[in-house]
């Protein structure tokens, strides 16, 4: 299975979650919108840190398509 872009899961994660996403998830998912694949660079972290401190602080993310996408980020950094 490809993964698909980071920047692209970014963007379903921010329509899906709308204006309300937690307040300590919100710098990892916006800094996500800015990169592609898990080894990518952003600032003095990879895309790999961005996104477990994403799914850490993502708790009140709710939903079959936050499962799912959780599940795909999990994945993606070598988790489950």
């Amino acid at each position: 299975m490809t993964n698909r872009p980071i920047y692209q899961i970014a963007r379903e994660i921010s329509k899906d979650w709308g204006t309300k996403v937690n307040y300590g998830a919100k710098p990892y998912l916006d800094a996500m919108h800015c990169v592609a694949n898990v080894t990518d660079g952003y600032g003095s972290d990879n895309a790999k840190t961005l996104i477990l401190y994403f799914l850490s602080n993502a708790g009140t993310w709710r939903g079959e398509k936050a499962k799912e996408i959780k599940k795909e980020l999990k994945q993606m950094v070598g988790l489950k």
